[in-house]
């Protein structure tokens, strides 16, 4: 479903409804097209199902909800569904003209296979609890919308392999990657202070002079952990928040905060928050492997996201204006939701009219 990336950002302008019924030519992709028809009955398949919308907002965080009035859907999600149907039609061609690439049956099997995990693993990352399994969510999709999407995961792993800086998924080059950066998957004990902004020029001042961590979170922390010198815990990589943690500590040295703080909101008051680690120990193996295997396919992901760019800036795309956009933004070529004109753009072309009329 995502292809070569693991979320696409789509730009979201304005907050109209567009509704399923009514003429558009819907989309094209370098002369193949998906008819207005076609595109619509997707939609209508998204908004309706709970199970399809919940997976596929696991993967892409847009409204995927029905609109304002019967028969419609939020904008965004259109826009944003016809942002990754392109993505799929253009990767399936790529695929076929310049790798000649065209599954049997048992590849386009083991592709479904791929494509429910990642929605179930997208789903589960994000604690989602959708109403029904993976295979559930593609069996609601119409046939030629699950047919693409099954084509498109495929001509995706494909590709991917295809690349010369792709890390192969197997067992003896996840553990070399493991051993090459072992210390990335450490477990962590961190400690932290959550400071008033008020407070944080003390804060510096008082670690200047060489206060302790424990000293300084006893001193400033306005969070429980302060009494015990703002001790918050060990994260192995086998935690949830095991990510998150070891992206706040980054490459701060044991036993010191850093010197910039990061900026929350804790029951809606502002605080800089300082987190330091305090001990690292090695992790085995085998309980970081999850996370080995995690940052592989993200480090894939990267490599594939300039080649998707590329494959995108040099298609011919055409978007029926109803559905959105398309155009580029900070992250590369996209579909950006339609909007309309502000009230007081609409007073004044009325004003406008007014007086060209009084002229005549």
């Amino acid at each position: 479903m995502r292809r070569l990336v693991a979320l696409i950002v789509v730009a979201l302008v304005g907050a109209l409804v567009f509704g399923l019924s009514g003429l558009s030519s819907g989309l094209a992709v370098n002369g193949t097209s998906v008819s207005g028809n076609a595109f619509r009955a997707e939609l209508n398949a998204i908004a309706t199902t709970p199970t399809l919308q919940c997976y596929l907002t696991a993967l892409d965080p847009t409204d995927f909800e029905k609109g304002g009035g019967s028969n419609t859907i939020a904008a965004a999600g259109a826009a944003s569904w016809a942002d990754l149907r392109i993505e799929a039609i253009s990767l399936t061609q790529y695929a076929r003209k310049y790798l000649h690439y065209h599954p049997d049956a048992a590849t386009l099997a083991a592709a479904q296979a791929s494509l429910e995990s990642e929605l179930t693993q997208s789903a589960t990352a994000k604690s989602y609890h959708c109403p029904g399994t993976a295979a559930q969510a593609l069996a609601a999709m119409p046939p030629e919308m699950r047919k693409a999407e099954v084509l498109a995961q495929a001509s995706s792993l494909y590709l991917v392999s295809k690349l010369d800086q792709t890390l192969p998924l197997t067992a003896a080059t996840e553990r070399a990657y493991y051993e090459s950066h072992v210390a990335n998957y450490d477990t962590i004990c961190v400690s932290i202070a959550l400071v008033l902004p008020s407070r944080t020029a003390a804060f510096a001042q008082a670690q200047a002079k060489g206060d302790t961590v424990a000293e300084l979170a006893l001193k400033f922390s306005a969070d429980p952990s302060a009494a015990s010198g703002g001790a918050y815990g060990c994260y192995s990589p086998t935690s949830t928040s095991y990510a998150s943690v070891r992206a706040d500590v980054g490459a701060t040295a044991l036993n010191t905060f850093p010197t910039t703080p990061q900026a929350i909101t804790y029951n809606n008051t502002s605080y800089d928050l300082y987190v330091a680690p305090t001990k690292r120990t090695v992790t085995p193996y085998a309980t970081a492997k999850n996370v080995v295997v995690s940052d592989m396919q993200d480090a894939n992901a990267s490599t594939a996201n300039s080649e998707e760019e590329t494959i995108l800036y040099h298609s011919a795309v055409a978007v029926d204006p109803a559905f959105g956009q398309w155009g580029l933004n900070t992250s590369g070529p996209t579909v950006f939701a339609p909007s309309l004109p502000a009230k007081d753009d609409v007073n004044r072309a009325k004003s406008l009219t007014a007086s060209a009329s009084a002229y005549n």
